[in-house]
């Protein structure tokens, strides 16, 4: 064919295609398609779905064949043999499929919340008194669109047709009353409980311009859902159908699905109660009417003040649980309700607020479980276990028995003796083993814990022996504090960046070792004597007068000293604290210790240089000045926290504790592989403090001072390995946190901060904790500095981990940390995934207790900036048009 063809619609209702040069001969047509579809009672040959549409577009421009006498008599025929064989149905149906390809491209996944749901083609039906253009129109746009459609001519066809096929959307013509009444179809088709589901088109007559639109609301009362304004066009009729899909179907389709969720609670274990934002119960599931003795309409729509309480729960229980989770945190503990028997029973009880519209609480879900053995829930737990096995008594021993042998280390000494032929003897021994247990003095904390759950667990239904069970084996492992990586250990970045910074690495047995590149016997003789404050560059001191504040740019110093930095902060720093002062040395001294300590860090490392040592310095000052800090702290302690802050990456080879133990390094070898560099950072500080007289700060403070400030120092350098990182941040939000947010959410608490500080300052242990969590923070603070900062710091230190991985692969290392290659990695996802394990929790709980909304504001500012790069897919550390800037 020389031209492109042009497609037709033959009467007799085959469609074919004609080259203009050729003639139009039925015989000499080229067949689309081998195979055959119905639509709208005509037999299409066609396998090419996408030509239908412009077919049909193009015919509702023309006069369609539909009015052609065979057509006709098609639909009739087809009419009578529906209902000849099913009565009052549909009159006409057809599936617009036009094959099993395309019926597969109509099925799509819907995601609601965690769930993942299937959505097949939409079903439409069609209510009209007779054909018409408007009826053409829908009936093509439902085959334009993929859905599956039926129509049926009178209102007793209609509502059967619903009943046997559920469509989604039903299309009635309220043009004319004169063959039936459209709202009443409306009303019977609603009055079924399928149509709650589905969504009700009303076709309404076109408006002159100079009418007034009727209102909709008549339409609203009588079931209807929309209104379509008469228009025949396809499209028009494919765009209303398409919008009514992805709006009221797709959100119809997923309360659906709530059916599954509604049909797991009533099967759950667990009482389930859900409560608006104001505790008006919207749901119980059927376990909590046999825990509390209600039924369903008895509660629903009450208030929970409206329910008899227990007497036996705290006086301020109940504000503090409501203090917690309107605040949008999620509550668990132990609580006392009253059952409608008048019994008081214990739970164990999980409250969690969930976010709806306009972004606030608008409901409370409670899981409620039976928690102590007091006789009211063993009454409770029995009945349960006879309604559950009841008729069925050999089930019942059968599940008994099976659940006692889960009970390994709570299983009765009586029932083992019993069991055996050497009883006698057996229980001899065990209960002399116990007894010389028992009789031990030094018994430590953990052991205490473990007996009294033993002990708790003999008097306890199944269930509560079987979790403490659990309980047991998790306070039996030694890694309390450092979490699973069970959900983490997907993303490559958090992996590798918890195995480079929280292990020690994998043991190579190779004579790799790691040397450093510098002497730790360093000779002070070739430092410069120390500046006098009046030798400060005007620019330097400029540049000083701006150091308290939290935005406060350490490279802008770092500049301008020639990567000295750390002497000029630190000047300034000290002389702030009164360090000089309490030491009791000269000012020539502390400048000379501070010129010694600088010229030990690496400048050459692109992180852990003085600059960095600097930037925590500064931090810590930071925090120092803050009014819980400052009032939690003794001065000593303060002192302590700066000389920590300036030492505690000295000599920082710039590679991490698991490349120096893979390595076989001296040091790894001197420490025995446990926090190598933190050891190493606090001993030479300390041997390069007092080996020279001219630097050493602490010669004038007697020995009692210095022991309790070296010991202080040491702690707070160690702290900052992060092998231990959730232990410090568990103890100090358990500790710190926990305790100090209660005596705030107390009625007999004036709320004072002095009263809490002073508190703290009784317990040294929680200024130990105090100390350990400040320069922890300090430590790894980049992400809380303004976003210049932040983005500087980290491409600073991906350098150093790029550095390093180089180097594993040169000397035939492990490579500790894969995601960190210089060719492949992702700057931004490494950055999300450090925020998101190790910098949120910890800047929680600081800021909880320091109250420091600027870095917060950073930190939330700088995570969104990450984000964007990585959804752009952007490894870079910032956006191409940033850095064209």
């Amino acid at each position: 064919m020389g031209c492109a063809p042009s497609i037709h619609v033959s009467h007799s209702g085959v469609i074919y295609c004609r080259d203009s040069e050729e003639s139009n001969s039925p015989h000499q047509t080229t067949t689309i398609s081998q195979g055959t579809t119905t639509l709208h009672g005509l037999f299409v040959k066609t396998d090419a779905a996408d030509s239908i549409p412009s077919v049909l577009a193009y015919q509702s421009r023309q006069p369609p064949p539909a009015a052609g006498p065979r057509r006709k008599e098609r639909r009739e025929s087809g009419g009578a043999s529906a209902r000849s064989r099913t009565p009052h149905c549909c009159s006409v149906e057809a599936e617009t499929q036009t094959s099993s390809s395309s019926d597969k491209a109509s099925i799509t996944e819907v995601q609601v919340g965690p769930m993942r749901l299937t959505q097949y083609p939409i079903q439409v039906l069609l209510v009209f008194a007779k054909e018409d253009n408007q009826s053409n129109g829908f009936w093509w746009a439902c085959d334009r669109a993929g859905y599956r459609c039926s129509i049926a001519w009178t209102p007793e066809s209609a509502l059967e047709c619903f009943l046997e096929k559920h469509q989604e959307i039903i299309v009635i013509d309220h043009r004319n009353s004169k063959y039936f009444d459209a709202e009443d179809i409306c009303r019977s088709i609603r009055a079924a409980e399928p149509s709650e589901h589905t969504v009700i088109l009303a076709v309404v007559p076109r408006t002159s311009a100079d009418q007034e639109e009727t209102s909709v609301l008549p339409l609203l009362d009588a079931g209807f859902d929309r209104q379509f304004m008469e228009n025949s066009s396809i499209t028009a009729c494919y765009n209303e159908l398409v919008q009514i899909e992805h709006g009221e179907v797709r959100s119809q389709f997923k309360l659906r699905a709530c059916n599954a969720v509604f049909t797991a609670l009533d099967h759950c274990q667990e009482a389930v109660e859900i409560t608006n934002e104001d505790h008006i119960i919207q749901y119980v599931n059927p376990a909590f009417e046999r825990m509390m003795g209600y039924r369903k309409g008895e509660l629903i729509g009450k208030e929970l003040t409206e329910l008899p309480r227990s007497d036996k729960n705290c006086a301020d229980l109940l504000d503090n649980i409501n203090t917690f989770i309107k605040k949008g945190k999620e509550w668990q503990g132990v609580y006392y309700a009253r059952r409608k028997s008048g019994d008081s029973i214990q739970q164990h009880v999980k409250i969690t607020p969930v976010i709806g519209q306009g972004g606030k609480i608008r409901h409370f879900v409670s899981l409620k479980r039976l928690h102590c053995t007091n006789e009211n829930n063993k009454q409770l737990y029995k009945s349960h276990r006879e309604e559950k096995y009841t008729g069925d008594n050999s089930q019942s021993e059968s599940n008994s028995y099976k659940c006692k042998n889960k009970r390994k280390d709570s299983v009765d000494v009586k029932s083992i003796t019993s069991q055996s032929s050497d009883a006698p003897s057996l229980q001899t021994r065990r209960y002399s083993s116990m007894a010389r247990i028992h009789s031990m003095t030094i018994e430590a904390p953990i052991t205490k814990v473990i007996n009294i759950i033993n002990a708790a667990q003999e008097n306890s239904p199944i269930t509560v022996a079987e979790a403490l069970d659990r309980v047991l084996e998790i306070l039996r492992t030694t890694e309390l504090y450092s979490p699973q990586l069970g959900t983490k250990g997907e993303d490559p970045h958090t992996s590798d960046l918890v195995g480079g910074l929280m292990t020690d690495g994998l043991r190579r047995q190779s004579g790799n070792e790691y040397v450093f590149s510098k002497n730790m016997n360093l000779s002070h003789s070739h430092l410069p004597m120390p500046n006098t404050i009046s030798d400060v560059p005007p620019c330097i001191a400029q540049l000083l007068d701006n150091e308290e504040s939290w935005d406060f740019n350490v490279f802008e110093l770092e500049a301008v000293t020639n990567k000295r930095p750390l002497v000029y902060l630190g000047l300034k720093v000290f002389a702030r604290f009164g360090v000089s002062e309490f030491l009791n040395c000269s000012e020539v001294t502390l400048r000379a210790w501070l010129q010694v300590i600088e010229a030990n860090y690496h400048s050459s490392n692109s992180y852990h240089n003085s600059t960095h040592a600097a930037d925590v310095l500064h931090a810590t000052a930071f925090f120092l000045r803050k009014e819980r800090v400052k009032g939690s702290l003794d001065h000593l302690d303060e002192v302590a926290a700066l000389i920590a802050a300036t030492i505690h990456d000295v000599d920082h080879p710039g590679r991490t504790n698991s490349f120096l133990c893979n390595a076989g390094s001296e040091l790894a070898v001197l420490y025995n592989d446990t926090a190598v560099l933190e050891s190493h950072h606090t001993a030479l500080a300390f041997q390069l403090t007092t080996k020279d007289s001219k630097c050493n700060i602490f010669k004038n403070i007697d020995r009692n001072r210095y022991r309790t400030l070296r010991q202080a120092i040491i702690d707070m350098v160690l702290a900052t390995e992060m092998t231990k990182h959730f232990e410090h941040v568990n103890k100090f939000v358990n500790s710190i946190n926990k305790p100090m947010a209660s005596e705030e959410t107390s009625p007999h608490s004036e709320g004072s901060d002095n009263e809490c500080t002073a508190s703290i300052k009784n317990f040294p242990d929680n200024q130990t904790l105090i100390k350990r969590m400040m320069i922890k923070c300090a430590d790894v603070a980049n992400p809380c500095r303004p976003l210049e900062l932040c983005i500087e710091w980290a491409g600073r230190i991906s350098e150093e981990y790029f550095a390093q991985t180089d180097e594993e692969k040169r000397q035939g290392l492990p490579v500790v940390m894969p995601v960190f290659d210089r060719n492949t990695c992702s700057i931004p996802k490494s950055q999300i995934s450090f925020i998101d394990y190790f910098i949120t929790d910890m800047f929680d709980a600081w800021d909880a207790f320091a109250h420091l909304p600027v870095l917060m504001q950073h930190l939330a500012n700088n995570y969104k900036h990450w984000k964007t790069l990585d959804d752009l897919k952007c490894k870079s550390l910032r956006l191409p048009s940033e850095n064209n800037n």
